[in-house]
Parts: structure tokens; C-alpha cells; sequence
């Protein structure tokens, strides 16, 4: 699973967008602790950096393209017509919530990503996403580490197919 982490004002939810389909290694390598993106690796950080162009209430903060997932931080820019933390409670677009957001950007890159392999229609994700709620800057800061540490973890990266199994959380979780 690849970390989406979401900054904003008054509230500060992570959120997980999971890996590849299978964990299948399809944006690139690990090569002497260093992530070496390929055709689809380079499309998934173009999207990446596109979302705040798509999204006007949204910035981007560090982020890293692993083999088969994404971590990065998402930065709340306008909460008053902005990014959605739960359901709501009255009718909005729904391309304003946390949601619209990772299932749009997961649906370009699988359409970009099948266009390059002549695979359309093929699954390139695996199903949903999880949250987690930033409640302090020192927190903040572990994650950026986290995400700026990743590629030297792959070995031990639980979504590593290679990797022997890891149990517990995340180390920036803990």
C-alpha cells in the first residue's frame, strides 16, 4: 500500500491508496536504494504532479513512485469548498472529496498505463484506500522521512513481492 498523506487546516487525514494489482512491479526498479522509474513509473509521477492542476483545492508535498505503489502528502488548500474528510451530510459533487481524488488519479494512470501495454480494461490497482489522521507536526515530519526513506527500505517493504513478510505498522505509523 503507498501512502497518501493529506495536510490541511483543522484536519490532517493520510490517506493509503494501494499498490499494484498483485503487487506487480510496474513503475520501475529499486536499484542501489534508489527508485528508477520506467514508461508507466514516469506516467504515475506526471499524474501525480497533475492532480493540483485538476484539483484547485489541493497542493502537493513530498511524495515517492515505488515499483508498484505511491507514497505522497496532499496539502488542504481551501477547506471551504475543498476536499471532503467523510461523506457529507448534504449533496456535493463528489469531485470534491478525498475519494474523487484517488480514484481519479488511479483511473488515469490505469488508462495511461494500458495504453502503453495495449491492455485496456486491465485492472493496474488493487481496490480502495486507507486514512490515517495527522494531529501533530512532528508526526508530519516522520512521515516525510518515511516517504523520502522508502526506496532504501524496498527490501524489507512489505509490498516488495520479494521481501520476506513484515508484520506491525508502518514505521510511520509507529
Amino acid at each position: 500500500m503507498g501512502t497518501i498523506t493529506v495536510v490541511g487546516a483543522g484536519f490532517k487525514p493520510a490517506l493509503t491508496i494501494n499498490g499494484t494489482r498483485n503487487r506487480e512491479c510496474l513503475f520501475g526498479e529499486i536499484v542501489d536504494g534508489e527508485m528508477w522509474l520506467n514508461d508507466a513509473g514516469r506516467m504515475v509521477d506526471s499524474e501525480w504532479l497533475n492532480t493540483p492542476r485538476i484539483r484547485s483545492q489541493v497542493g502537493l508535498d513530498g511524495y515517492i513512485v515505488m515499483p508498484n505503489h505511491i507514497h505522497g502528502i496532499l496539502v488542504v488548500v481551501d477547506m471551504g469548498r475543498g476536499v471532503l474528510r467523510y461523506a457529507p451530510t448534504t449533496f456535493r459533487s463528489p469531485s470534491q472529496t478525498v475519494g474523487a481524488i484517488v480514484r481519479g488519479f488511479k483511473s488515469a494512470v490505469t488508462r495511461r498505463v494500458n495504453e502503453i501495454r495495449q491492455t485496456p480494461g486491465t485492472p493496474v490497482w488493487q481496490r480502495n484506500y486507507y486514512e490515517h489522521v495527522i494531529r501533530a507536526e512532528d508526526e508530519l515530519d516522520r512521515i516525510r522521512r518515511y516517504i523520502e526513506d522508502n526506496p532504501r527500505m524496498w527490501e524489507m517493504d512489505r509490498e516488495n513481492p520479494l521481501a520476506q513478510k513484515t508484520r506491525g505498522k508502518e514505521s510511520w505509523q509507529v
